[in-house]
This record gives C-alpha cells, structure tokens and sequence, in this order.
C-alpha cells in the first residue's frame, strides 16, 4: 500500500476545506481593513473566522502571509488593463486606477503595512515578488508593447525602468506621506515618464 493512501485508497491528510480558507481569507480581510496589519493578530483572525488557530497556520505560515492574499481580494480586481491609444494616456490611466485603489483606503492601509512586514517577513517579501509585482508588471507590459509598436518609443525601451519611473513616484508619496497623490501629480508622472520614453531616456539600462 502506498504511503500517500489509506487502506480504502483515499488520499491520506486532512483535504483542503475551501470553506474555511473563504473563512479566514473574509475575516483577515476585515481585521485589515478595521485595525491594519500592525494591529490584526492570528488570534483575532481565527476567532472572527470560527477557526482554531492551527487551521490558519496549516495554510499560512506566518501573519504576512495571510495577510497578502486577504489584500489580493481586492487590490488586483481593482486594478484592469487598461489601452486609451497613446503610452501618456495609458501611463495617466493606469497611475489613476492604482491611486483610486490605495489613497485614503482600508486596501492603501493594508499595503502599506504590507510593504513594511516584507522587510521582516522572507515569505511575505517572496510572495510580495510573485503575487503583486510580477503579474502587475507582466499586464502593464502590453501598454509599453504596444506603444514600441505604434512608435511612439524605441524598439529598446526597457519596461522595468518606465515602470519604476511610474510608480515608484506614487509609492515614495504613498509611503513617505510627504506629499498628496493628486491628479495634478498623476498627470505630470505620467507625461514626463512618456515622454522620457519617446526621447530614448528609458532605453535598456542592461
């Protein structure tokens, strides 16, 4: 008999409860919205949940963890391709959907205590990578595509330095609170990072 089955030929282990993962993804959801990442605990997570906390750290190894997909509900349906013809009117697109997401929001609250655990949480910061950046970079790739094949930029343009160039001035306002994300502002990132891009500013740094 095959150490991965039982005597009746069932999977051995408890199976995955879809059920309790919506459970505690709703009330981790909730505590962050309420309270923010530094504030929320396991312990209150499961209570809300009707789980044990042993069910929680089963599927999630640490509070960050948890944490990123409770943000994934929300943040990454809230942030669609976009294509308004030119790469500025793109670029002020996708700036505007993002600022709308996360300024003055429970989602802006939560990513900011997000982005500050991933210093300490390994896990977290990987999953920071794979789960947020990547596929929000793998969908703004297209409007930076198709403005090399409209022209508007050289073939070479390198989409990490334009992407950087874009939002790393909004996430500096967001985390530093120095200054407002404003539409004012959106529309002068966006404008300048385009035309940085056409003038061959943003060719590969590689």
């Amino acid at each position: 008999m095959s150490s991965e089955t039982s005597s009746t030929g069932a999977p051995r282990g408890r199976p995955r409860s879809d059920q309790v993962d919506q459970a505690i993804l709703h009330a981790a959801s909730a505590l962050l919205s309420e309270r923010g990442l530094g504030a929320m605990t396991i312990e209150d997570v499961a209570a809300r949940a009707g789980v044990g906390k042993a069910s929680i750290y089963r599927r999630w190894p640490t509070k960050g963890t948890l944490a990123l997909d409770a943000f994934l509900i929300e943040f990454l349906t809230q942030q669609p391709p976009v294509d308004k013809g030119t790469l500025e009117d793109d670029l002020r697109e996708a700036l505007s959907q993002w600022s709308a997401t996360v300024v003055g929001t429970p989602t802006g609250r939560a990513l900011v205590g997000l982005v500050a655990e991933a210093q300490l949480d390994g896990d977290l910061a990987q999953g920071w990578i794979e789960r947020v950046m990547t596929p929000v970079r793998v969908q703004h790739r297209a409007m930076v595509d198709r403005a090399i094949g409209r022209g508007e930029i050289p073939a070479q343009s390198d989409v990490d330095v334009i992407m950087d160039l874009l939002y790393g001035a909004a996430y500096h306002r967001l985390l530093q609170g120095h200054l407002e994300i404003t539409p004012g502002f959106i529309e002068l990132v966006a404008r300048v990072v385009a035309e940085g891009a056409k003038a061959g500013a943003a060719i590969s740094s590689k």
